[in-house]
């Protein structure tokens, strides 16, 4: 069943703004979460880098009420957040969480997994993803520890208890929901939840589009064009939640991901037919996406990395 028009989506657009500290001081988390269609929820976090304001809540937190318990998407940056987020649940439903789903290793999906394994929540993620918290978990708890300060307390490393490689059907309740790890795109072990009876995916850090997205050192544009366009996109998803920014569809992020990392390869890439240097090449043009919310701050070393990795093909 689909749903033609939410609050959400429908209504006018309350944007996020990365000049907004906290739109809900009651709470730790930066915003209380929404009803995105029937029994889809997501806190949605600042479109800006983590700070002590926003508690490190710059990214989605979404769940699903299945009728037989809740899944959570995001384990969240620390323990009380997702504590924070736990409290939030427990507000609309009395079902149990019963497993929560790190969307990829990085310290915002995976630092409050704390809070949920002493709750007894079963925690699954990608192989991939499970790696990196194994390898960098350490680290990425202390630089959130530096930002967050009293904020961080209690939150140490948990890794998942479940890991999937590929795919994984989870059914609960009303909902059949697919892991998916689609291919290489923004980080190791990026998932997507894709719910087919309602048309929604919750597409982490596959899809961007009210900030501008950050290309790592590992991350390798043409893999994740190519996964876009082999297997993200044909999944038809009428909902789209991202990893950042407020629920929208498919449009929206194609344009600000697929289609901007083409952009920017095209950029560079007659940057590099001219014969130009690394040091010219970060000031490309990228002024279409100057609204962007992380432009300052992403645009110019996105263009260096994208010119390392086309430099020798």
């Amino acid at each position: 069943m689909r749903w033609a028009c939410t609050l959400v989506l429908c209504a006018a657009p309350a944007f996020a703004s990365e000049d907004i500290a906290d739109q809900y001081p009651a709470s730790l988390l930066y915003s209380k979460p929404v009803e995105v269609i029937p029994h889809v929820w997501s806190a949605i976090g600042a479109t800006a880098p983590p700070t002590y304001e926003n508690s490190g809540h710059n990214n989605n937190l979404s769940f699903i009420v299945t009728g037989d318990g809740v899944v959570v998407i995001n384990g969240g940056a620390a323990y009380l957040l997702a504590k924070a987020l736990h409290d939030e649940i427990k507000e609309i439903t009395d079902q149990l969480v019963k497993l929560v789903i790190d969307e990829n290793g990085q310290g915002h999906a995976m630092l409050g997994n704390s809070y949920w394994a002493e709750q007894g929540v079963p925690i699954l993620a990608h192989v991939d993803a499970a790696h990196e918290i194994e390898e960098r978990g350490n680290r990425i708890l202390e630089n959130m520890e530096r930002y967050n300060r009293d904020k961080a307390e209690g939150t140490f490393v948990a890794p998942p208890t479940e890991t999937f490689e590929d795919r994984k059907v989870i059914e609960m309740g009303a909902f059949r929901m697919e892991v998916l790890h689609l291919g290489p795109a923004h980080g190791p072990g990026d998932t997507q939840v894709w719910l087919p009876e309602q048309g929604l995916v919750i597409a982490g850090d596959m899809a961007f589009h009210e900030r501008m997205l950050p290309i790592f050192e590992d991350t390798i544009v043409l893999d994740w064009i190519e996964t876009w366009e082999c297997c993200f996109e044909p999944l038809g998803a009428t909902y789209v939640i991202p990893g950042h920014g407020h629920p929208t569809n498919m449009d929206q992020v194609r344009r600000y991901t697929r289609d901007y990392l083409v952009h920017l390869r095209e950029a560079v890439g007659a940057h590099l037919d001219a014969g130009g240097e690394l040091a010219e090449a970060y000031y490309v043009d990228q002024s279409a996406y100057a609204h962007l919310d992380t432009f300052e701050e992403l645009a110019t070393r996105n263009a260096g990395r994208v010119f390392e990795q086309m430099e020798f093909e």
